[in-house]
């Protein structure tokens, strides 16, 4: 028997308006979840690649072509960077399937119309944006003209996690592409490839060469480098709460600014007088989207006493019917986990809600996925009677696990949403909008969804309290996080004797 071996297919960085080896020459392997196998090899970049990258960056954003150019420029630019994404709409889907492992149901019906829109509407705000603003004429401390600019930050640097590698993306370029900046964005080393196509069509739109740089690589490595190197301006981060402290720390000593969209561990509070038609199958909408691994995910659930068993088991009887299988099956609901270390991480958390004493009452264990034995799923896991002191109660999972706790008025349910160093996002289901808003207004977590859940909209804000980060972005919000302002000051007063300060600095002369 012949054995072929199949050439992967093999991807640079993209700087300067080119794809582009790393200057070691080295490649790493990406690698499809869903089966174990590498699906393409990339550039590994290192420091010397991150220098290059930013450098292309401020070359761009000095030149003025880009930061310089009218808001309508931009927005036509941006316009066009959206069509482009719409005619190469299956590609990009098919690279975020292959890499992410989400499924093709999520990315073709959600994450491409929530990019194109993105676009579409930041351009839209760009237009709009207030970029000047004429100050009241005052007589203290003597007349004169004032105005307040927005004016762009400058190089920006992105980083993103390996869950929603477009959405992320976009997230972070369309703000920042809005206003006149230039960007350099790592994506995580597992899920590189839709971001990198993503730099090829904003070059192909018209954005200028050196606006828009992506390296490829170890967050370990290139990640600090591009957080520590003085040509960066700003940095937005998505990813873990501890990677986040780290970026923090590391950005201080270059007194960058930052905006951090960290971890979570959101609550989904059910009232007595809920439609569990509609909410149950919600809630697990809520949790299981992507196999858990969505940082706003409502993995914890606290149902009122009342109607607490049933809640639980209907929990139960929905989750078992839900398919896990190959993400390019437009019939699958799960797909597999990012990669076998997080399986086990997941594994491992599902092991301490046992030992811990919660009610396991769906799903535990690894799943097995005929023809794809080698891909790494988990089954829907749901646990009951959970305290919200267990590690399964507090810490972020990133998978497909479930905690129910039982509350036995809304007060002990909003106390119990809001026990947590995080705040990300939560939720309400109940028929009672007055009541559902009076808890959304106690819950501390910067998106609330009532009768809903993962519902986002390109003109309202998303980011986190507490431990879950700082900063907004998406839509008007997010612009003013890519701007600097400046006070521009021009005195009315032309005769230097009648100035304010000439008495002060020559008295003898007043």
């Amino acid at each position: 028997m012949v054995m072929t071996t199949v050439k992967l297919p093999e991807y640079g960085m993209f700087i300067d308006g080119e794809y582009t080896p790393a200057e070691s020459g080295e490649m790493f392997e990406v690698i499809n979840p869903a089966n174990g196998q590498p699906c393409a090899r990339v550039a590994k970049s290192d420091a010397r690649d991150v220098d290059r990258a930013l450098r292309s960056a401020r070359r761009a954003f000095e030149s003025g072509e880009w930061s310089r150019a009218k808001p309508d420029e931009r927005a036509k630019v941006l316009m066009r960077f959206a069509d482009e994404i719409v005619a190469h709409a299956q590609e990009i889907a098919f690279l975020e399937i292959l890499t992410s492992g989400a499924t093709v149901r999520r990315v073709s019906n959600a994450d491409l119309l929530l990019i194109v829109d993105l676009l579409q509407q930041t351009a839209k705000f760009a237009q709009e944006y207030e970029y000047a603003k004429t100050l009241p004429l005052r007589p203290f401390p003597q007349p004169s003209h004032n105005q307040v600019w927005r004016e762009p930050v400058g190089v920006c640097a992105g980083i993103t996690a390996w869950n929603y590698p477009l959405i992320l993306a976009m997230w972070k370029l369309a703000p920042a592409l809005a206003m006149g900046n230039s960007i350099v964005i790592k994506p995580a080393s597992n899920t590189p490839l839709s971001t990198l196509k993503l730099a090829e069509l904003a070059v192909k739109a018209g954005l200028p060469k050196g606006v828009f740089n992506v390296v490829t690589g170890p967050g370990s490595s290139v990640g600090e480098a591009l957080v520590t190197h003085p040509e960066v301006d700003k940095i937005a981060f998505t990813g873990s709460t501890q990677v986040g402290k780290r970026i923090m720390q590391l950005a201080a000593q270059g007194v960058k600014r930052v905006t951090l969209e960290l971890g979570g561990k959101s609550p989904a509070i059910v009232l007595p007088d809920v439609d569990l038609d509609l909410a149950i199958p919600g809630i697990l909408f809520g949790v299981f989207l992507h196999s858990g691994q969505v940082c706003e995910c409502g993995t914890r659930v606290i149902v009122h006493e009342a109607i607490y068993e049933d809640v639980v088991q209907r929990l139960a009887e929905t989750a078992s019917r839900i398919r896990i299988g190959n993400p390019l099956d437009e019939k699958v609901g799960m797909g597999p986990i990012i990669s076998e270390t997080q399986l086990k991480t997941i594994l491992g958390y599902i092991e301490s809600g046992k030992q811990e004493g919660a009610r396991l009452v769906c799903g535990g264990s690894r799943a097995n996925v005929p023809g794809l034995e080698g891909g790494y799923f988990v089954e829907p896991t749901i646990f009951a009677d959970v305290d919200n002191r267990m590690k399964i109660a507090q810490e972020e999972i990133f998978g497909p696990v479930l905690a129910v706790m039982k509350a036995k008025d809304v007060d002990e349910a909003i106390r119990l949403a809001n026990d947590t160093v995080y705040g990300l996002a939560g939720g309400v289901w109940s028929r009672d909008l007055n009541q559902a808003y009076r808890v959304a207004r106690e819950i501390r977590a910067g998106t609330i969804w009532v009768n809903d859940w993962h519902m986002f909209r390109s003109d309202a804000p998303f980011g986190g309290y507490k431990m879950s980060g700082f900063g907004r972005e998406i839509g008007r919000y997010a612009l003013d996080e890519y701007t600097q302002l400046k006070h521009v000051h021009a005195s009315l007063v032309h005769e230097v004797e009648n100035r304010h300060w000439y008495s002060i600095v020559l008295p003898d002369r007043a």
